[in-house]
């Protein structure tokens, strides 16, 4: 893409700014979702603005090539192999009132691209889907796809998602977690090792606000508990552990219409028998089974498809999420989890759950759009 203000004749459509990569370890997970919308955006109606932030943050103009942006031989795709400068900068409005996007490169004078009628915030994981980057958004007075600051981040840290979760009334499972300065002192670790070891094998320990089941590991000895604490604690100093359950891993997609928010028929996810639980390599190397629909009974949709929405509300999300539950053999259900932006690459389970509940994939993304630019920032 040329480095260029846009044309009158291209401002005439939407602009949409496409923001993916950060600073998190699922860097390469946005990528891939990047490169699916890229591929799927109706292009008559809108012109798109490919931004990528790379691992150490830089705001970088990127080519509009989704075919450079897959995952290659097993390995993730990554913001510089698509950047157009290796030290230019992108930099959104500030202020309300500016939507003027401007291209800056040392040794020469910045350059306007054109402005920004909405941001398609495609970033997984903290400084981006935990509402860090939504803020900024808020700040500047840009439209914006998704939940707001409060949703975002409340939904990125699993402890307050269960806490709102357990609010409402809905099973969040049993679980503990560890602060950062709990597990920096050895009576701190005594005290939350005891906790942990009340809860039972197995166990799962995660880092709190990570997502795409990076740094999970499955504990079924006590043994080794601390090195999974550890391996959590890569990814965040916070960490949860959570009791394994028995049952059937059940996705749900959230999706926010003109009358209110609707939940799409359910997905199964079936892990490969070559794996201990749905983790990274199973989600996006390996890909596990996910069943859309469910086999599940009309009752069993119709709770799934409740809870989901009202989980939805809860938290004060917008415009989209995925809720994840555990079907327990006792009938009961559990989630799991809430997200916010989850993952639209070709093999993610929230696209393929709304196509098959008849919304198809770019009508899916024209339709986030078009509630984004008829939805206002600021308190509402």
């Amino acid at each position: 893409m040329s480095i260029e203000q846009s044309s009158p004749n291209q401002a005439a459509k939407p602009r949409v700014a496409i923001v993916f990569g950060g600073r998190s370890s699922e860097h390469g997970v946005s990528v891939v979702t990047a490169a699916s919308v890229l591929r799927s955006i109706d292009r008559s109606k809108y012109e798109v603005l490919p931004i990528g932030i790379t691992h150490e943050g830089r705001w970088a103009l990127v080519g509009d090539e989704p075919s450079r942006m897959a995952i290659t031989d097993g390995r993730m795709p990554d913001v510089d192999q698509v950047a157009e400068s290796a030290e230019g900068q992108v930099a959104l409005p500030l202020a309300p009132g500016s939507r003027e996007v401007v291209w800056s490169e040392p040794g020469a004078a910045p350059k306007v691209l054109g402005e920004v009628d909405v941001v398609l915030p495609l970033l997984h994981g903290p400084w981006g889907e935990d509402g860090t980057l939504q803020g900024l958004l808020e700040l500047s007075g840009v439209p914006y796809v998704g939940s707001g600051v409060l949703a975002s981040a409340v939904g990125m840290d699993k402890e307050f998602t269960k806490r709102i979760i357990e609010s409402l009334g809905l099973y969040a499972g049993e679980y503990t977690v560890v602060k950062p300065r709990e597990w920096e002192s050895e009576a701190g670790r005594e005290a939350a090792r005891g906790r942990i070891a009340a809860l039972g094998l197995p166990l799962f320990v995660k880092p709190c606000r990570a997502g795409s089941s990076i740094g999970i590991t499955k504990v079924k000895d006590l043994a080794d508990l601390d090195a999974a604490v550890e391996e959590a604690r890569r990814h965040d100093p916070k960490v949860i552990v959570e009791k394994g359950v028995e049952g059937r891993e059940i996705e749900c997609g959230v999706l926010e219409f003109e009358d209110g928010p609707r939940a799409s028929v359910a997905a199964e996810v079936l892990v490969d028998g070559d794996f201990e639980f749905y983790d990274f390599e199973a989600k996006y190397i390996d890909s596990s089974e996910v069943r859309i629909p469910a086999d599940l009974t009309a009752a069993e949709q119709d709770e799934i498809r409740r809870q989901a929405v009202e989980v939805f509300e809860g938290l004060g999300c917008e415009g989209l999420a995925r809720v994840d539950f555990f079907l327990l053999p006792d009938g009961r259900w559990m989630v799991n989890e809430v997200n916010t932006m989850p993952g639209f690459t070709p093999i993610s389970a929230y696209p393929k759950m709304w196509e098959a509940t008849g919304v198809p994939y770019a009508e899916l993304i024209d339709r986030l759009l078009t509630a984004a630019l008829r939805r206002s920032t600021g308190l509402r």
